[in-house]
């Protein structure tokens, strides 16, 4: 399952970055999300815009084509 076909209000775990770009790869790890890192969608923009994603605190905005690249798994 990748990150964008996570529905608003569900909680994952992040379990693998290595498909994003280098640049997005390593600010994604300056701001503390990486691989364990737990991730919930807050909002969606509409007509394939940015998604809302909220993870180790704090609420970060990611392209659909990067946020489609993150492979996650649903928490229990």
């Amino acid at each position: 399952m990748v990150l964008t076909e996570l529905n608003p209000g569900f909680t994952a775990i992040i379990k693998d970055i290595t498909l994003v770009s280098d640049l997005l790869k390593q600010r994604l790890i300056d701001l503390g999300i990486m691989e364990g890192t737990s991730v919930s969608i807050r909002q969606r923009f509409p007509f394939g815009g940015p998604i809302t994603v909220e993870a180790a605190g704090q609420s970060i905005g990611l392209r659909c084509c990067d946020a489609c690249q993150i492979k996650i798994e649903m928490s229990k």
